[in-house]
């Protein structure tokens, strides 16, 4: 149980940590956003919790194809906020992605790669 706090303080004071950051800095704070934190603090967790090589290989490369159709939303966001405030870009930013997500899922099937 001990561990399962640890993990949540840890990653939790990182999304702090960066929104913090990006109130001062908007590049600086991109910047650490965009670097796969999350990621790599999800493979070593992972690797702590003795995981096998397979699954932690595996994660990082779902990861990758995960990450791919989620990109255009950093794009939309900035252009919608500017016409519908937050919450309304925040929610068609989400739809706009699950439905890229949903497209780029069955363009890649063909290749081998299931998503879904």
């Amino acid at each position: 149980m001990n561990w399962i706090i640890f993990k949540y303080l840890i990653t939790a004071g990182m999304v702090v940590l960066i929104s913090e950051i990006a109130k001062r800095s908007d590049r600086l704070g991109g910047l650490i956003a965009a670097l796969p934190l999350v990621t790599v603090l999800t493979l070593t967790w992972l690797y702590i919790e003795n995981q096998s090589s397979e699954k932690i290989a595996n994660h990082a490369y779902y990861t990758f194809w995960y990450v791919l159709p989620t990109l255009p939303m950093f794009l939309i966001f900035p252009y919608l906020l500017k016409r519908f405030g937050f919450w309304v870009t925040l929610s068609l930013s989400m739809i706009i992605t699950l439905v890229v997500f949903y497209i780029f899922a069955k363009a890649i099937k063909p290749f081998g790669i299931e998503l879904l």
